[in-house]
């Protein structure tokens, strides 16, 4: 026995091992499914007690949990049991949408992310944030935070805090004592109206900022506020109304500046002085009419510069930009150029301009005299000449351009061309096929690589599409230009390139305004082209698809309503039909007799007949039909022969003196 007892002490700890992390896995996770409050959902590290119209955080919140979903309650700051600031596993908490109308107190103490967006907050004090030592991400946006709202220094409180929104509040200045460590801080879409110069005082580290949507003018930034912020990457400064970039700006790391949406009528050409870095510049939506010369020339690493929605006035000061623009690597990619005034190049990208199309006031180039072109058919047509500048005899030849198109006494478009040098060595002809094509056609006396057709449509407002190009090889004579819009000027110019596929605009190229057709055309009018005589109304198409498309309903009108009209018929016909029918269901009728009976009682609705289903008379006699209903519902039946042949069902559960009576 005591052999025995001494080898159970012995083996008891290799029995017991294998248990112990079974045991404490289970006591874990019942100690966790405990804590879990009742008001809410718990899922391994998350609480959920999001959309549960909760008044306060709810008691009995455990050790363990990491996430915790509040949002979207009712939730005051009374809320908030002190219990709640001693959890220290929680680091994350989403508590937006609610009803706080101050910055919360007794929040877990290690909490890192902390949602508070959509409530009606409009204090911060400087003890609730000092509470949140472990603090790095504030979201505050679409509040009631006013600048008399927030404690001085009380953001400087949260000292881990990286991250701070601020948009859609009621801030009319930048909050005094920021955290040193912050690094993204958003103030768009407030009231702020200036800015200081010690707003940004000691947050050197910070990266982004934002100020798009506020009240800033010229005098709200001072010269210095801005120059403190040394290692600033992105910098936004959009719908607000500066008319010329703020000065001092950070030249260190910026990599994005937003200026759009601003009232710019100017850019100094210092305004981007050092910014050697900066990649994405947009000026675009100001009221800019002309860039001064070099004014991007410390750019180096400039990628993306947007300018769209400006005023630019395409004169004389515009041919620098031309220029600059021609000789832009690649790697850069500028939109938004393209001319609002004058009236005559409204619309056309800027790039595309030949220097034929500025005017310019102390221009000493001559024009000669227009001659009116002669045309023996009946078509539309537009013709020029010019002789490039490489089969020029004298070096500075006059410059030739394209006077305004006039109307003949035949009603046909006609445009005055140029007359070149003595001898014409390249002549251009547009013709109008009808309301969709036009044909340009040319002769040439010398060796062409290359032509390079641009046209682009002319109105009083901006052009519907960007211009269109095409290259035709040097050994083709035209190019029919298609789909294009009936009664339509368009202004189309010839370029012919060298060995190099290059051009030099204003030297080489010829313009002229073309007007297209109508796009429907009288029995009676002449035609140009065979294209003409072909063509028919384009309405023709939409009038046979309506055709068609209103036989077939009117086909499926009709099919439905012979449709209806015969399953109407139908059942009033059914309905009057009394017969036996094996289809019906057992409540539709009732036996009036044994399988021996010759008569069934068929009852339906609320009328019922006796048919005889042998085709025998009918017993004589006369038949009393009495329901009788069972206390307890029973279904059987049993027979009770009464005189005179007669049968009745009587139910089981009835007394045997309860008799059926004839």
């Amino acid at each position: 026995m005591e052999v025995q007892i001494r080898m159970w002490n012995k083996d008891l700890p290799t029995l017991i091992s294998p248990w112990i992390p079974i045991l404490l896995g289970l006591h874990m996770h019942f100690s966790w499914a405990t804590t879990c409050p009742e008001e809410c959902r718990c899922d391994r590290t998350f609480v959920y007690c999001n959309e549960r119209s909760l008044t306060s955080v709810p008691l009995g919140l455990g050790e363990g949990y990491k996430t915790l979903y509040l949002h979207n309650n009712q939730i005051n700051n009374a809320g908030f049991p002190l219990e709640m600031h001693n959890v220290a596993s929680v680091e994350t908490v989403y508590l937006y949408g609610n009803q706080l109308d101050e910055f919360p107190v007794n929040l877990p103490k290690n909490v890192r992310v902390l949602h508070l967006q959509e409530n009606n907050i409009q204090t911060v004090s400087r003890a609730a944030l000092a509470q949140l030592l472990r603090l790095e991400e504030l979201y505050l946006d679409d509040n009631s935070i006013s600048t008399v709202g927030v404690e001085e220094g009380a953001f400087r409180e949260a000292i881990s805090l990286k991250t701070l929104f601020l948009t859609k509040n009621h801030l009319s200045s930048v909050p005094i004592g920021l955290p040193e460590e912050l690094r993204e801080l958003r103030l768009d879409e407030n009231r702020i109206a200036f800015i200081a110069e010690d707003a940004f005082e000691n947050v050197t580290g910070l990266e982004l900022l934002l100020l798009d949507g506020n009240l800033l003018v010229d005098e709200g930034i001072t010269p210095g506020a801005l120059q403190t912020l040394v290692n600033l990457k992105t910098l936004s400064l959009a719908r607000n109304s500066l008319t010329v970039p703020p000065p001092n700006l950070p030249s260190e790391f910026l990599v994005k500046l937003n200026l759009q949406d601003n009232q710019m009528n100017e850019i100094p050409l210092t305004a981007f002085h050092g910014l050697h870095r900066l990649e994405r510049l947009d000026i675009s939506n100001n009221q800019l009419q002309s860039l001064t010369q070099g004014v991007f020339d410390g750019l180096h690493g400039l990628r993306q510069l947007t300018v769209r929605n400006n005023l630019w006035l395409c004169d004389c000061d515009i041919k620098w930009v031309i220029l600059w623009l021609k000789s832009l690597p690649a790697t850069l990619n500028v939109r938004g150029f393209m001319c609002q005034k004058p009236e005559r190049v409204r619309g056309m990208v800027i790039r595309e301009l030949t220097l034929e199309l500025i005017q310019c006031p102390n221009s000493t180039a001559t024009v000669p005299q227009p001659t009116l072109l002669s045309s023996s058919t009946a078509e539309s047509a537009t013709q020029t000449a010019f002789t490039p500048a490489h089969s020029r005899p004298t070096p500075n030849p006059p410059r030739l351009t394209v006077p305004p198109p006039t109307i003949s006494k035949d009603g046909e478009q006609r445009t005055n061309g140029p007359v070149g040098p003595m001898q014409e060595s390249l002549r251009v002809s547009f013709v109008v096929l009808n309301g969709s094509c036009i044909q340009v056609s040319w002769v040439t006396t010398f060796t062409v690589t290359a032509y390079k057709v641009t046209w682009v449509k002319l109105g009083h407002s901006l052009i519907t599409g960007p211009m269109q190009e095409s290259l035709v090889q040097g050994e083709r004579e035209g190019i029919t230009l298609t789909n294009l819009e009936p009664k339509s000027t368009y202004r189309i110019c010839v370029d012919p390139l060298d060995a190099f596929n290059n051009y030099h605009p204003g030297d080489d190229t010829i313009c002229s305004e073309v007007t297209t057709k109508s796009a429907s055309f009288h029995s009676g009018d002449n035609a140009t082209g065979p294209e003409q005589a072909t063509q028919q109304d384009p309405s023709s198409p939409f009038l046979l698809a309506g055709l068609i498309g209103g036989a077939v309903l009117v086909v499926l009108v009709v099919l439905l309503s012979i449709f209806c009209w015969h399953m109407h018929k139908k059942g009033r016909s059914e309905s009057s039909k009394w017969k036996y029918s094996r289809g019906r269901r057992k409540d539709d009728y009732c036996e009036a007799g044994t399988k021996k009976d010759n008569s069934i009682l068929e009852m339906t609705e609320t009328s019922f007949q006796i048919v005889s289903l042998n085709n025998e008379q009918l017993l004589k006699g006369d038949f009393r039909i009495q329901p009788i209903y069972t206390p307890n519902g029973g279904v059987g039946f049993t027979d009770s022969q009464r005189r005179n042949n007669s049968t009745a069902y009587c139910k089981n559960s009835v007394p045997e003196s309860d008799t059926c009576h004839k």
